[in-house]
C-alpha cells in the first residue's frame, strides 16, 4: 500500500496549504487548530512552524510537548497523522532563518519580536490513510 513513505507523505504534505496541530489543554482534552504549512521540513519527521509566543498552544506545549500534526488531501480523500513532540524555540538564529517577507504585519519588531517563536515538531510515529485503508509507517 505505502511503498515509499518519505516520497508519498512528503508530496502530500508539500501540496497542502494548511495542516492541523493538536495539543492537550490543562484538563487533558485535545485542542486542534489549523496551522499554515511548515516553514521548513526535514524528511517527514521534522517540521518547523512559526507562531505567536503568547498563544495558548505555546503555553500548552510548554506544559506537555506531546502533539500531533495532520495533513489532509481533500481531493483524493487521503491524509497523514504524525505523532511526536514539539520544542518551542526562541533562538535568534532559527527565528531569523525562518523569517519570511510579510511576517512583519504579525511581528512588528521583526525576527527579534518577543511574540515570534518557532515550533519544532519531531514525529515519532505516523499513520497514512488512503483508499479506505490505513497503515502505520516508520518515521
Amino acid at each position: 500500500m505505502l511503498r515509499d513513505p518519505e516520497k508519498t507523505i512528503g508530496k502530500l504534505m508539500h501540496h497542502q496549504k494548511l495542516c492541523f496541530l493538536a495539543t492537550t489543554d490543562d484538563d487533558g482534552f485535545p485542542v486542534t487548530r489549523a496551522m499554515g504549512r511548515p516553514r521548513k521540513v526535514v524528511g517527514v519527521s521534522v517540521q518547523y512552524f512559526s507562531t505567536n509566543t503568547s498563544s495558548n498552544k505555546v503555553a500548552q506545549l510548554r506544559k506537555n510537548p506531546k502533539a500531533s500534526v495532520y495533513y489532509c488531501d481533500r481531493r483524493f480523500i487521503r491524509g497523514v497523522l504524525l505523532r511526536g513532540t514539539v520544542e518551542v524555540l526562541e533562538d535568534a538564529d532559527i527565528k531569523t532563518l525562518l523569517w519570511e517577507d510579510g511576517d512583519e504585519k504579525f511581528y512588528p519588531q521583526g525576527a527579534a519580536d518577543p511574540d515570534y517563536c518557532v515550533l519544532k515538531f519531531t514525529a515519532t510515529s505516523g499513520r497514512y490513510y488512503s483508499s479506505l485503508k490505513s497503515e502505520d509507517f516508520p518515521v
